[in-house]
């Protein structure tokens, strides 16, 4: 049994003084407000609970600042998926470890606990499928492992380059699989995680752009009881595209045409009407946003606002992983939301805390979207976050998760996942292995 000792803890009934947390497993085995730190505890003074990353996609960590430089003509996510399938076609299964490795040690250190890897990145250089189908979806596994972050592996479908079934480009081809060869990934992934303690394994149809509505409901048993990710209503173009083969936009043809429930998470659903603003957020689906990659990419300002004030649930992840922060995804949700109707503490009620109406937000939805349970509560996985206040020791509760997101003087100094302590004064206690194979893998790639 391992202990550890907070003098503030935010526990899923709110905050509570002098809190003891006893792990057994990996997992909580009791919590005791109000109580004393035993001889050999940690002890902290603020601990909350550790986030849910709910969209990464991890081999394109290694395009982080690399893609900023103008074109000749305005630039867009169109001209920067090219430089994206620059790096996905030269990537071997050793780069991806460590390209994952290096990005999971970050996470950690960033605050989250998990991550869902939105997985496309199958085959071979030539498109051929490796001798093991989910060859790529052990690598990310062994890299979750390796980091110790708790991990939902989505193996994507990708058939197609765009509406109407289109022929996918030669630039795909280490992404496009038929169903049944989707199939013996998922089966491979399956067996890939068989052993890993926490893991969970859904699908993700990548959009439907490369996935048609058939294809959808006929790989959609493949995902048995867990979650089922897509991207949808990204880009405008997307919009368009889909009215010219479907007369309505993505969101509409989705939640008309497939079981969208709970189970369900949407990625990015930038651009939506009233209707789908209101009938997503109805049907249980969580928003993934990815705030720091969406502005990165100009995809323009989720409907937050309305959303929220329709039920809706939300969660966020870092997508293209330009940059990784957990505090930054919330700030950057915020502040669209201020930019586009502005207003100041737009995702909150009258009276409340942002960060912690922010905070709470992402860490329910991104649970039901990686479909695991979470929060500081008997039985769970071990996730934990303590946060340095050492800069603002006279903040509390939630002034404390105000600054930590909008401010400058709390930052994380350990985190545990899964109970076993990954992140020590801020850094990967296995961080300099990390960076030594990220280096070596960076060096090659970039000659090429």
């Amino acid at each position: 049994m391992t202990g550890v000792f907070a003098e503030a803890a935010l526990l899923p009934d709110g905050w509570h003084r002098d809190v003891r947390i006893e792990m057994v497993e990996g997992r909580i085995a009791s919590i005791l407000p109000d109580s004393a730190a035993r001889p050999g505890d940690a002890k902290h003074a603020v601990i909350v609970p550790g986030m849910g990353n709910l969209h990464s996609h991890a081999f394109q960590r290694a395009m982080a600042g690399l893609t900023e430089t103008r074109g000749a003509s305005a630039d867009s996510f169109w001209s920067w998926r090219k430089q994206m399938y620059r790096f996905a076609l030269a990537m071997t299964p050793d780069d991806v470890e460590a390209v994952a490795g290096m990005l999971y040690a970050e996470m950690l250190e960033a605050g989250f606990t998990r991550v869902g890897e939105f997985h496309y990145l199958h085959h071979d250089q030539d498109g051929q499928p490796y001798a093991n189908p989910a060859e790529m979806a052990a690598r990310i596994t062994a890299a979750s492992i390796s980091a110790g972050i708790g991990l939902t592996l989505l193996p994507v479908f990708y058939a197609h380059s765009d509406f109407g079934a289109a022929p996918a480009s030669p630039e795909q081809r280490r992404f496009i699989s038929s169903t049944d060869g989707f199939a013996r990934i998922v089966e491979g992934a399956r067996s890939a995680l068989d052993s890993v303690s926490g893991a969970c394994l859904g699908i993700a149809p990548h959009s439907l752009r490369a996935a048609t509505l058939a294809e959808i409901a006929e790989i959609r048993p493949l995902a048995q009881a867990g979650p089922i990710h897509i991207h949808v209503a990204e880009q405008t173009a997307e919009i368009d595209a889909c009215k010219q083969h479907h007369s309505v936009g993505p969101v509409r043809l989705l939640l008309d045409n497939a079981p969208i429930d709970q189970r369900w998470c949407l990625i990015h659903a930038t651009h939506m009407t009233a209707g789908e603003v209101r009938d997503m957020a109805t049907s249980g689906a969580v928003a993934g946003l990815c705030p720091i990659t969406e502005a990165n990419l100009g995809d323009g300002i989720f409907d937050g606002v309305a959303f929220r004030a329709a039920g809706g649930a939300f969660g966020v992840g870092s997508d293209s992983n330009v940059s990784i922060s957990l505090p930054g995804e919330l700030r950057q949700y915020e502040y669209s939301q201020r930019l586009g109707g502005r207003v100041r503490n737009a995702i909150a009620d009258a009276g409340t805390s942002t960060g912690r109406t922010l905070f709470d937000g992402a860490l329910a939805g991104g649970n039901r979207a990686l479909a695991t349970p979470g929060g500081l509560a008997q039985g769970e996985w071990a996730n934990m976050v303590a946060l340095d206040t050492s800069q603002v020791p006279y903040l509390s509760d939630d002034n404390i998760l105000d600054n930590w997101i909008f401010g400058d003087g709390v930052g994380v100094d350990s985190v545990w996942s899964m109970g076993r302590l990954q992140v020590r004064e801020g850094r990967h206690v296995a961080r300099p292995a990390f960076e030594q194979k990220f280096r070596a893998s960076m060096t090659r790639l970039l000659a090429l």
